[in-house]
């Protein structure tokens, strides 16, 4: 198996090679006084090394390649942000790298330095085929170490949610109502309608949703027109409520030239959705609240938790309590916003707003905020916590929930072990001198 770059990150990190008598490739004595911070952003692998070549001390930064013609392959010798790189830390040294000065790069090879049985561990490890490659040996793990993991996780997985938030953020300019506006409509998507539902609110601006929303015909005409749900065919004779929203969105459509921006069925999904997921009582959902809450922003992220679920408990109009489309009538009264999808929007709604403002704003408790809602919260059951449950792991909460899934998705099924507290625990091996 070839070695991999993340194995040689992990070694050089945690120094897990035999320091005895170490030179470069070039036959300089080499002492390491400090290996780096591990840089996660472009440039050198390792910011502010210390270490001292023949005597001569060195502060820089560290480059590590599997093989050292790699530093040439990524274009490493055009690139300024390396040109303070004071070792090259490689695993097999096939190429002499030079500054552009023409002096050779101090280069230190690891392949004859690491011990085998660590390399060993490593690819048992990430071979098997098994999507939580330690499930047989995380209950060797302590608690501690899962718990600061879990941690890890779901601090990722709120700065991969609000990737999202400061995207819309910086497209609105610094507008926190749109963003939230928009979240919340994207959330109201549920997954499967997710991207037709964000893109409906950027065509229909909230500053026209607010000049209407006292009116909630009006409302659903604006959402449901501008969604495309409200073309007919030919042989269609629409119901009294459906022609009452073609004339009002005709006339609002002409009024703001929202025509050319509309959406059109062919954006959302119906099939094997539960009724009550349809994105017409969906969108019958979002006006109710858009018709009760003037602000958006402060409703969502300083109404005590409590208050907020209660207010959540939304009934669409009495139309979309009968229907699920306009061609078809329900024989039972329709559900309004279930407690899943209330849990569900404070989770992805609520939570990425409470972590992005507070950082925003640079106010901790925001964030504290955020992290004890995950904590209230019940956990979500899926096949991913499921599994973690058979391994022993505790899901008491939706904070343990959404950090279990984030550690499966995005550690677990990538072979990511040495990003993990688990797996490098797992690993730890003492270092065998040569």
């Amino acid at each position: 198996m070839k070695i991999q770059e993340e194995y040689l990150h992990y070694i050089w990190k945690f120094q897990y090679f035999d320091k005895q008598n170490l030179t470069t490739c070039q036959g300089e004595k080499l002492i390491i006084l400090s290996p780096g911070i591990s840089n996660d952003h472009a440039g050198p692998d390792f910011l502010n090394a210390h270490v001292i070549l023949n005597d001569i001390s060195w502060h820089g930064h560290i480059e590590l390649h599997v093989e050292a013609s790699a530093w040439q392959a990524h274009k490493h010798h055009l690139d300024p942000a390396y040109e303070n790189v004071i070792l090259h830390v490689v695993w097999d040294n096939d190429k002499t790298i030079q500054h552009k000065d023409n002096t050779i790069l101090p280069t230190l090879s690891l392949k004859n330095r690491t011990s085998p049985t660590l390399l060993q561990q490593y690819q048992e490890l990430i071979q098997v085929p098994r999507t939580i490659p330690c499930e047989n040996q995380i209950h060797q793990v302590a608690d501690i170490v899962k718990t600061s993991m879990l941690d890890k996780a779901l601090f990722q997985r709120l700065t991969n949610k609000n990737s999202l938030v400061y995207q819309l953020l910086a497209n609105n300019q610094g507008d926190w109502e749109e963003t939230a506006y928009q979240l919340l409509a994207y959330n109201f998507g549920f997954k499967i309608n997710s991207a037709a539902m964000l893109e409906l609110s950027l065509t229909l601006p909230l500053k026209i949703i607010k000049k209407h929303r006292n009116q909630p015909l009006q409302l659903e005409a604006l959402l449901l027109g501008q969604a495309g749900l409200l073309t007919t065919n030919n042989k269609e004779i629409p119901d009294s409520y459906r022609a009452s929203l073609v004339q009002e969105y005709t006339y609002l459509s002409h009024k703001y030239q929202l025509n050319t921006a509309k959406l059109s069925k062919i954006h959302w999904k119906f099939f094997r959705l539960r009724p009550a997921n349809f994105p017409t009582i969906r969108i019958s959902q979002l006006a109710q609240i858009l018709h009760q809450q003037e602000h958006l922003l402060d409703w969502l992220i300083h109404t005590r938790p409590e208050i907020l679920r209660n207010e959540l408990c939304i009934i669409q109009s009495s139309y979309w309590q009968q229907h699920y489309t306009f061609e078809k009538s329900s024989t039972r009264k329709v559900p309004g916003l279930g407690v899943s999808s209330i849990e569900n929007i404070f989770i992805n709604t609520v939570v990425p707003l409470l972590v992005a403002y507070g950082k925003s704003h640079d106010q901790s408790s925001y964030i504290d905020g955020a992290i004890a809602l995950l904590q209230s919260l019940p956990p979500e059951h899926n096949n991913i916590t499921h599994k973690w449950k058979k391994l022993g792991m505790q899901v008491e909460n939706a904070f343990d929930s959404q950090a279990l899934i984030e550690l499966f998705n995005n550690f677990c099924t990538q072979k990511k072990c040495l990003n993990c507290n688990i797996g490098i625990t797992l690993l730890k091996a003492p270092l065998t001198s040569k």
